[in-house]
């Protein structure tokens, strides 16, 4: 059912105003939680994926080439629709694609479940940015990744940032967390992977080093942007890899470097 608004401080548009996405993965517990999701092809991409609306905000404009996503729905769920103004000042910035749906979560699957069968996996170690975990999850798919892990203390790819950076591949490429008490290196092990870290180190190889190309199951380690992966994983992965630079620059942002990678190390 539509609904025309104009008064934002309506308790039905609660959620588009809540400002800490980290709340709004605490509600209706203890269920998953509910996340807010922008852009037309974004929200396309999440409903495709079985991510269930609880409502949708859009301006009228926008309603006409929705229509169809509101004829698909198999759940009654209220539609509201506002102006430009109004759904920018909602939002707290100038929306281009006028379109917001807030989700429900889905239940994580173990790291086992999710990438036991899978050959080409990044792991996001305390990767901290929106912006760098939605440019990382794009390239992963679009260049032979099948999985991703994410740990612990790296930031949530539902957040709006990262899913409308990546473009909607937060739904499409497969992916889960591990949780804190679990060894990040030693769960890849027992999956049967080759670790490989990227960083500079004494021992670090170029990422066209012909020996990456031969490893059955490999998973490519993208650490933290200021501080990068920690020490002790480093020694303990399989292979250490730095991308080749020009003489005085020594190093790529995170989602730069795990373009290369994912392009010279996927399948």
């Amino acid at each position: 059912m539509i609904h025309k608004v104009s008064d934002l401080i309506m308790p039905e548009l609660a959620l588009y105003h809540e400002r800490s996405e980290v709340r709004l993965r605490r509600l209706y517990e203890p269920e998953e939680g509910v996340f807010i999701c922008e852009s037309e092809k974004v929200i396309r991409r999440a409903l495709e994926a079985g991510y269930r609306p609880l409502s949708f905000l859009a301006e009228e404009r926008v309603l006409p080439r929705i229509g169809d996503l509101l004829d698909d729905a198999e759940e009654d769920f209220p539609v509201y629709c506002t102006d430009k103004e109004t759904l920018s000042r909602l939002a707290g910035y100038k929306l281009t694609g006028g379109f917001l749906a807030c989700l429900r979560r889905k239940a994580l699957p173990p790291v086992e479940e999710e990438c036991g069968t899978k050959r080409r996996i990044v792991v996001m170690y305390d990767v901290e940015n929106p912006t760098n975990i939605g440019a990382i999850f794009r390239s992963a798919a679009a260049l032979g990744m099948e999985a991703a892990v994410l740990t612990c203390n790296s930031v949530d790819p539902l957040y709006r940032r990262a899913s409308r950076v990546s473009m909607g591949t937060v739904f499409q490429l497969p992916w889960t967390r591990l949780p804190a008490k679990k060894d990040c290196l030693s769960v890849l092990r027992e999956l049967g992977f080759t670790t490989a870290a990227f960083a500079l180190t004494d021992r670090s190889v170029p990422v066209d080093e012909p020996s990456l190309k031969t490893v059955d199951r490999l998973a490519v380690l993208m650490g933290n942007e200021g501080y990068g992966l920690p020490e002790e994983v480093i020694r303990r992965c399989d292979y250490v890899v730095k991308i080749p630079m020009a003489p005085g620059i020594d190093s790529l942002n995170v989602a730069a470097a795990s373009a290369v990678a994912f392009w010279e190390l996927g399948r």
